[in-house]
């Protein structure tokens, strides 16, 4: 399965995890539909309406692009509401389902209009980023002229959600092992059945909504809640696969873009197995860079050359699988939680110094901090409840948006290219798209390029070692928006506005002014 590429704010609150607990940024949001149940608690008092663009657009899209939003206080300055758009944008006089929203009004009175901020996923709650991490999501300057406002897409957190499994069943679907040895008729015979009854619990639980949380749904929610809160052309910030939303937007509303920059972003010329097998060399890289660092320091749970340490994390993913480390809650640390474990620190530089103290737990027996940074990454609370659907919600669409491979060849070529290409990581890649194999809704997308004409700049922002959205992808995704600008942050980590100071000030600057680099600057801090 490819791995949840989770957006800005979630890999900054990992570098102040408590090692006596951790925890993640998610907040508590609700899963089904209806009102934004994860925005805070409403105290119900009228902060304002919006007053739509009234545009030009078909009869039967009036209904959406020309409503008028009542936002009401919902704690911190914060105000809530929810928007109505159609199940089907090809049958809007359908069925219709809502969108939560959460808005920090301009704090100052020289308003340029909305940012909306998406931080990823898919599947992540872009109203509790907003909520609960505001300040890093959005530099506080840009916070003074722009309401900032973040809504949970079709299928996520607290708008119109997929529902699949209970807390128990989610559990062993994230940590069960599964009997027997990778690529074996055993081991496939319970994969594919562990995918299936994920994917009916998922179709029985959620119904219609289940095949139309494609991204292009998504990108016409988002232009018309652009209309609805009043502003002609869109504000947009977004993070890993928020990309995809913007790079998407940007194709089909080229005319409706006003200021934009996508940060770690998705090529969506990708296939599911170009997107896997790009993630796991990434992830690869980060490995050695750590391993480097590693090796160089005090205390690292690794010896020798970099070489002999990379050989020794593939030792003990294999040694979790022969013998599993039983945790004090009575899971079993395998393989899959062990990669989990190792994934989240990979994300961000900070985080190195917990993923060799969990490594050095593991070594001596300790699978305790394993499942904290596995259960972190899952959005699995200590009681054993989720935080919110991110998981459903990232499957979900995926399969909709990735049209899955069946034919056994191509398979097995491509397990053979991944094993090559990522020697630690890419033997746990392979056999990728069980879960969409298994999906009870068809693909809605075929991978093809972006495209901005008539758009002003955009900025794409890469960073050289990101380990979730290769820069190769920023850089495909730079010219096939023709009119956009590259800004490379040559550094460790995925996504760059909230660790590089110089794209930073760059992007803020874009947003106040409408200024964009004339060339690519190549930041280094």
């Amino acid at each position: 399965m490819r791995r949840r590429v989770l957006g800005g704010v979630g890999m900054a609150a990992i570098a102040v995890l408590a090692l006596s607990g951790c925890t993640t940024w998610f907040a508590s949001g609700g899963s089904g539909s209806g009102a934004a149940s994860g925005s805070g608690q409403s105290t119900g008092a009228p902060a304002g309406t919006s007053t739509p663009t009234g545009e030009n657009v078909a009869a039967d899209l009036k209904p959406f692009y020309d409503q008028t939003l009542a936002w009401t206080d919902c704690d911190n300055g914060f105000e809530c509401t929810t928007a109505v758009v159609p199940l089907d944008w090809s049958a809007p006089t359908g069925d219709t389902i809502t969108l939560a929203l959460i808005k920090q009004p301009a704090k100052s009175g020289t308003r340029q209009g909305t940012l909306f901020v998406n931080p990823g996923g898919p599947g992540v709650s872009a109203l509790d980023f907003v909520k609960d991490s505001v300040d890093f999501a959005v530099d506080p300057s840009v916070q003074q002229q722009y309401d900032i406002v973040g809504f949970d897409p079709r299928g996520v957190g607290a708008s119109s959600a997929v529902t699949c499994v209970t807390s128990a069943q989610m559990d062993a679907y994230l940590y069960d092992i599964i009997p027997g040895k990778r690529g074996s008729a055993e081991w496939l015979t319970a994969a594919n059945a562990s995918a299936k009854a994920f994917g009916d619990g998922c179709k029985s639980g959620t119904g219609a909504l289940l095949g139309t949380i494609d991204t292009e749904s998504t990108v016409r929610d988002l232009d018309a809640l652009r209309a609805s809160v009043g502003d002609t052309g869109l504000n947009y910030l977004g993070y890993s696969y928020g990309t995809f939303i913007g790079g998407e937007y940007a194709t089909l509303f080229p005319d409706k873009v006003r200021r934009m920059t996508i940060d770690g972003v998705v090529d969506p010329t990708s296939t599911g197995f170009a997107s896997s097998i790009g993630q796991a060399k990434g992830f690869e890289g980060a490995l050695k860079a750590y391993l480097t660092d590693c090796l160089q320091g005090s205390g690292c749970p690794f010896s020798g050359s970099v070489d002999n340490a990379t050989m020794q994390v593939q030792t003990l993913l294999n040694a979790v699988d022969t013998t599993p480390i039983t945790a004090s809650d009575g899971r079993k640390l395998g393989s899959a939680s062990l990669l989990t474990a190792i994934f989240y620190p990979l994300y961000t530089q900070s985080s190195w110094p917990y993923l060799s103290q969990m490594i050095a737990q593991v070594k001596q027996g300790n699978a305790e901090l394993a499942f904290q940074l596995a259960d972190a990454y899952n959005g699995r609370n200590a009681d054993g409840s989720y935080q919110n659907n991110q998981t459903e919600a990232f499957t979900a669409i995926n399969c909709l948006d990735y049209p899955a491979v069946t034919d056994a060849a191509t398979i097995a070529q491509q397990n053979a290219e991944l094993i090559a290409a990522a020697p630690t990581f890419g033997p746990w890649w392979t056999y990728g798209d069980i879960g969409c194999a298994n999906w009870p809704v068809p693909a809605t997308r075929t991978p093809a390029p972006v495209s901005d004409t008539g758009a002003p700049t955009i900025l794409v922002v890469g960073t050289t070692d990101d380990p979730a959205t290769p820069y190769e992808d920023a850089v495909a995704v730079s010219k096939q928006l023709t009119g956009s600008q590259l800004i490379t942050y040559v550094g460790e980590g995925h996504t760059a506005y909230g660790t590089s100071s110089c794209v930073h000030s760059l992007v803020d600057e874009y947003f106040l002014t409408g200024d964009a680099p004339s060339s690519d600057p190549r930041c280094t801090r």
